[in-house]
């Protein structure tokens, strides 16, 4: 098939390199623009650009694809895509709203058995769960055990059209919203090659109610509370982790904390945010309801991130310090 694809952070790399490397062709590529990134703030072309280009595909980046915003950069693209005659588009994290009209564009994969399946999107949950931009991290944050990829055909609706295949995978204790990314962009990949090999064998599915919303998450969320319970904490923490990131302040310093985990067998008296405990295997600090949250990596303002043991060499927290 010919192939236009939609798509721009690593978890979309995994799938264009998969249709790179399989029988069909990429005929053409949308990414974001260039965004700045890192301490220098350089602009950094998104991964699957910086794919596209290794591969000397054709790459655009209109920041919009509605017309009567973008003028005449996202016309000139809506043309190419137009003259790709591409049998169909594959979105994954493209982060545009992409138009009931480009989605038109493609001729379909079975055009004569279901005329309107012309675009197919890679969501990251059992849809309709976790509808949305962010459904990894939200998944996490409310402690699943269990999320996924939903391959579905796109409608002019948030990840609303039929699904044509889902998958589960197991959310463990230890995996943050990075770890199940890493994964779940795999899996995503290979049922798209497997879908893409024999469409018919995937009818699409109308999606049951019950429809969850993933919404972006926003760097203020990251602020702990700490009279939630520890495991609520912890969920967040790795639901936060590699972004925006979770933090706290211990007197004027704001700290930031990366991966944490809630300890069942303990209870405590403390104030919520006191520090109970400080080792190498952990800073003990109470949490909501006599709850208790053993912090393993942290890091401070304009220093690199640290497991707990190195961290407190060069700062040591005290029996009774507060975490706000």
């Amino acid at each position: 098939m010919r192939i236009i694809f939609a798509g721009t952070p690593e978890f979309a790399a995994k799938a264009l390199e998969a249709l790179i490397q399989s029988e069909h062709e990429v005929v053409m590529v949308l990414s974001q623009p260039d965004r700045p990134a890192g301490r220098g703030r350089k602009l950094k072309e998104s991964a699957v650009k910086a794919l596209a280009k290794q591969h000397h595909i054709p790459v655009y980046t209109p920041l919009t694809l509605r017309v009567e915003k973008g003028g005449e950069e996202t016309a000139e693209v809506l043309a190419k895509m137009q003259e790709a005659n591409a049998d169909v588009l594959v979105v994954a994290a493209y982060g545009l709203i992409v138009p009931q009209f480009v989605l038109d564009i493609p001729s379909g994969v079975l055009p004569q058995k279901y005329p309107t399946l012309k675009a197919v999107n890679i969501h990251g949950s059992l849809l309709p769960q976790w509808r949305g931009a962010a459904p990894i991290a939200r998944a996490i944050e409310r402690g699943d055990k269990e999320t996924g990829i939903t391959l579905m055909q796109m409608d002019a609706g948030l990840d609303t059209g039929p699904m044509l295949m889902k998958r589960s995978v197991e959310i463990t204790p230890e995996d943050t919203a990075g770890d199940l990314t890493e994964t779940l962009s795999r899996v995503g990949a290979e049922m798209l090659i497997e879908y893409l090999r024999d469409p018919e064998a995937f009818p699409p599915l109308p999606q049951p109610e019950g429809a969850t919303y993933a919404s972006k998450l926003a760097k203020a969320e990251g602020k702990i509370d700490w009279t939630a319970s520890a495991d609520k904490i912890a969920d967040k923490v790795r639901a936060f982790n590699p972004v925006p990131g979770c933090f706290c302040t211990c007197g004027d310093e704001v700290l930031k904390i990366w991966m944490a985990f809630a300890e069942p067998e303990k209870k405590t008296g403390e104030a919520p945010g006191t520090v109970i405990e400080s080792g190498a295997k952990g800073i003990l600090a109470a949490c909501g309801g006599g709850s208790v949250l053993r912090i393993t990596r942290l890091q401070r303002p304009g220093g690199k991130q640290l497991d707990v043991r190195d961290f407190i060499a060069g700062h040591a927290f005290s029996k009774g310090e507060v975490l706000k």
